[in-house]
């Protein structure tokens, strides 16, 4: 289990043309890493094209979005070009990441049970340490909470 004020777990995993992107390669920025269940389902597009929509925003921060999911880095660019993405989408296919970011777990849909990605953002600090941790996340508003959230900590200057 990961917690609010602890450094994130490391991470190098792939985008949909096979680069490898490590945590480390964010230090100096501020990360809002976003996990998802699944490419191309309703939900999931309208968080990418919602996180996409605001990435000027984010970026006039000193932040980078990166989502990840269990889908193949194949999957990931058939969504990123069918939503026109514009934000780094990275692929955890034995869900190892996921797992270290306390994010697989038991879900229920139409009374049957599995295992799958709950839908969860972390803000990151530009030295790698968790700032604020959202679970279960609704979509609905959720990047406006992501942003103000980020706003709030840098005004502070934490």
């Amino acid at each position: 289990m990961i917690n609010e004020g602890q450094n994130a777990p490391d991470f190098c995993l792939p985008d949909y043309e096979g680069r490898i992107h490590c945590l480390k390669d964010f230090r100096g920025k501020w990360l809002v890493l976003y996990f998802y269940p699944r490419d191309n389902t309703s939900g999931c597009t309208r968080e990418a094209r919602d996180f996409t929509e605001r990435k000027d925003e984010f970026g006039k921060l000193n932040a980078v979005i990166v989502g990840i999911s269990k889908d193949s880095p194949a999957s990931h660019r058939k969504f990123v070009e069918k939503q026109s993405l514009q934000i780094l989408l990275l692929s955890d296919e034995k869900h190892e990441v996921i797992e270290r970011y306390g994010v697989w777990g038991k879900k229920k849909r139409y009374g049957r049970e599995y295992y799958g990605t709950v839908r969860s953002t972390l803000l990151i600090s530009p030295d790698g340490k968790i700032v604020k941790i959202w679970k279960n996340v609704r979509v609905a508003g959720h990047v406006d909470d992501v942003l103000k959230k980020l706003k709030e900590v840098v005004e502070n200057g934490a």
